[in-house]
């Protein structure tokens, strides 16, 4: 995995907002992160590429909808580094709300 690449795409709130979202588990449409983050559909889809490419989500259509979840693939490492992202940032406080 490239870390660069990884920790580039945490680095813009609003995909470290969706990656907060995501990060729980479960799978979430991109409406529900539309709201939740309050923009756009083009510009969340936009930002869920980024994370795609990333290789920290996966996303599958649903009617015109698109759901991502977290690659369940993902090295240890990996998620230790998003884990430790989301500490520094105060982001796992707000998933717990």
């Amino acid at each position: 995995m490239d870390i660069p690449r990884i920790l580039a795409a945490m680095a813009e709130p609003t995909r470290l907002g969706a990656l907060q979202a995501i990060w729980d588990g479960g799978e979430h449409c991109v409406c529900e992160l539309m709201d939740r983050l309050n923009t756009s559909q083009s510009r969340m889809s936009r930002h869920m590429k980024v994370l795609r490419d990333a290789g920290l989500v996966l996303d599958r259509r649903d009617a015109q909808w698109v759901r991502y979840r977290r690659n369940p693939d993902l090295p240890r490492s990996v998620e230790r580094i998003v884990d430790a992202v989301m500490v520094a940032t105060g982001a796992n406080k707000r998933v717990a709300a």
